[in-house]
């Protein structure tokens, strides 16, 4: 009903970092179309919400992190927050004064078989961009040779038009999700990008 490797990630980020100093536990709560999971706490005071998503973390608890830590539960810090936003993207999380909420709706799907078939219907509404871009994208490929590839030469309009609509909508991602920034970035297709560009293939 949703993809494993994002819930677990949600499931050890909403126990690590839940306030208990509220003391209200985190909340998992499932209904017929969704699964919303809630932590008591905002962000820390020194955490931007940009600085969160690119995997920023500030642990509220830290023997709760050693712990996870010690149990290899837990791989590095801040490596949860990229999992989940490759499979659901930023919209999952809300943030409120005293909470942040985590939701997953029931229609995603863990297999990329799963995605294919997804896709193979939802392919009308790629934007003729991210279709472009998908298209040219075979193993791991930085920016420059994209760029080359399709012979843009402004970054700004790339980035704008192509990158940012793929990654946000789930068909393209980092391969340093905690540097983005990093000279040695590279992009590579998603589950749900490599079932669109066998679709784009077999409708050529």
């Amino acid at each position: 009903m949703w993809n494993k490797v994002a819930l677990r990630e949600a499931v050890i980020n909403v126990i690590v970092h839940n306030d208990y100093s509220f003391e209200v536990p985190p909340k998992f709560e499932i209904f017929p179309d969704r699964l919303e999971i809630t932590s008591a706490g905002c962000l820390p005071e020194s955490l931007s919400k940009e600085e969160f998503f690119n995997g920023i973390s500030i642990p509220r608890n830290k023997e709760l992190m050693r712990i996870y830590r010690d149990l290899e539960l837990v791989e590095s810090l801040g490596s949860g927050i990229p999992r989940i936003l490759r499979a659901y993207g930023e919209e999952c999380f809300k943030f409120t004064d005293n909470f942040i909420r985590i939701t997953f709706p029931v229609t995603a799907h863990d297999t990329a078989h799963d995605t294919a078939h997804d896709t193979a219907h939802d392919v009308d509404g790629v934007s003729e961009h991210i279709r472009t871009l998908v298209t040219c994208i075979d193993g791991e490929v930085d920016r420059e040779t994209l760029q080359s590839i399709l012979g843009i030469k402004h970054r700004t309009y790339f980035r704008n038009k192509y990158l940012k609509p793929s990654i946000n909508e789930g068909y393209i991602e980092f391969t340093l999700p905690n540097e983005k920034q990093s000279k040695l970035q590279k992009y590579r297709l998603t589950a749900k990008g490599l079932a669109l560009k066998g679709t784009l293939k077999r409708n050529e």
